[in-house]
């Protein structure tokens, strides 16, 4: 018997507003998801999700952003997001982007065209695994 997906919680960093608006309806409609939170800018996703009091279990960032950028965001997170996946979903996830960003600590990058069912179903398989079994010892 599988357990019933648990809403991921999930942060969001994208700059662009009409974007943002439409990941959040897109993931809410095909995904058991919460979201926690937005930023549009790298100072504001880092400060919240440094935060030791924020929940989230995943991160979904945007490369280019109001300043700063999502690759900022990942070096920030390297070292605190034990447990918690790290996304980047961009219209530039080029082989030298998605080498840097896997370099910098993303789980999965997603190109924004092409790869929004992917992303979806990561989220979805996310979302069904046994709450209690997420990695390093991290319980969800």
């Amino acid at each position: 018997m599988h357990a019933m997906p648990h809403p991921l919680k999930t942060y969001i960093v994208e700059d662009s507003q009409v974007i943002r608006d439409n990941l959040i309806a897109t993931l809410q409609e095909l995904v058991s998801i919460e979201i926690v939170g937005t930023a549009e800018d790298e100072a504001t996703a880092v400060q919240w999700l440094t935060e030791p009091e924020h929940v989230f279990e995943l991160v979904i960032v945007d490369i280019f952003l109001k300043s700063g950028s999502g690759l900022g965001v990942l070096e920030a997170l390297r070292h605190v997001h034990k447990g918690r996946k790290l996304v980047v979903l961009s219209n530039y996830a080029t082989q030298d982007i998605r080498r840097k960003c896997l370099e910098l600590g993303a789980d999965q990058v997603f190109d924004k065209s092409n790869d929004i069912d992917s992303l979806i179903l990561y989220c979805n398989n996310m979302a069904a695994a046994e709450p209690g079994t997420m990695a390093n010892g991290v319980l969800i």
